[in-house]
């Protein structure tokens, strides 16, 4: 007789042995395939054990779990706080926070170097985006120089960031934040005066608003807390325009708004591509105002 039976007539019936490991017997079988498997070969399962090829199938054949946006759900870290997830946040925290210390360190050259700026003489030579340093609006939404003004960013950041992270996806919420403040930047270039400086990461914190209320609205979220926070935000911007640059407060409220909009509404099919077609115009429309002004000014 074949199989795991009895070999021949008079003998003892044989013990089954591992389908891997034909040199082992054992009495396990796999819930799933029923053949059996050794100690070292069987998986816990939910009843029972797997065998490593039907564990290998069903992980291929489970779709991945996505975000509201299509973004990889990524498993919740141990510890809270600053020692748990949100990576992205973290990482541009910290890039505020090393910024800030080399201006503590260098001094107003840095901040001459990479606030935005239209066009001035900066230490007696001509400077500005109008002189081709497009990089400032980029810059100037990693640079501080008080003290108060990073830790209100960075609190901004830290309260905004994680949630957003999560829903979006570390990939999309990056993109979302560098969006933002290049937003809240370009419109700060096409209203301020050609010469005045500015400087923060106030605007990519606003389009950090602007996301969270639709990605709240998305998820069906209890938006109130967080439009009452925004409204004292933006009272205590408006009353304070001469430190503040409102243009940036308002632009990197409304593209962090339009930006989370195309994130998390963007169809299933073809999602990526529409996503990031979005995240072009966006771009592509930001630039333009950018050289609609350096043409103003030239």
């Amino acid at each position: 007789m074949d199989g795991t039976g009895a070999t021949d007539r008079g003998q003892e019936p044989r013990a089954p042995v591992c389908y891997r490991h034909p040199d082992r017997e054992t009495h396990i079988k796999c819930v799933r395939c029923e053949r059996p498997v050794c100690s070292d070969c069987m998986v816990s399962a939910s009843v029972g054990f797997q065998c490593p090829d039907c564990v290998r199938e069903g992980v291929r054949t489970v779709r991945e779990a996505r975000t509201v946006a299509g973004g990889r759900v990524r498993p919740a870290a141990t510890g809270g706080g600053f020692a748990g997830g949100a990576v992205v946040t973290k990482t541009l925290i910290g890039l505020n926070v090393v910024v800030w210390l080399l201006v503590l360190a260098v001094g107003d050259t840095v901040v001459d170097r990479l606030m935005l700026i239209g066009h001035a003489l900066v230490r007696g030579e001509p400077a500005g985006v109008v002189e081709g340093e497009w990089y400032r609006l980029f810059t100037a939404a990693f640079l501080h120089q008080e003290a108060w003004h990073i830790v209100f960013n960075m609190f901004g950041l830290w309260m905004l960031g994680p949630p957003l992270e999560a829903a979006l996806g570390r990939t999309r919420f990056l993109a979302l934040y560098l969006v933002s403040g290049f937003g809240g930047c370009a419109t700060s270039y096409l209203l301020a005066a050609e010469n005045a400086g500015s400087l923060g990461a106030s605007g990519a914190v606003f389009g950090l608003f602007g996301a969270s209320i639709v990605v709240g609205h998305r998820l069906n979220a209890d938006l109130r807390p967080l439009i009452a926070l925004l409204v004292i935000n933006l009272v205590i911007t408006f009353l304070n325009v001469d430190r503040i640059d409102w243009r940036a407060h308002v632009g990197g409220l409304v593209v962090g708004a339009i930006t989370a909009a195309c994130l998390v509404h963007a169809p299933r099919v073809h999602r990526l591509v529409i996503q990031v077609t979005a995240l072009a115009v966006i771009v592509v429309i930001l630039v333009g105002i950018v050289l609609f002004r350096t043409a103003q000014l030239a």
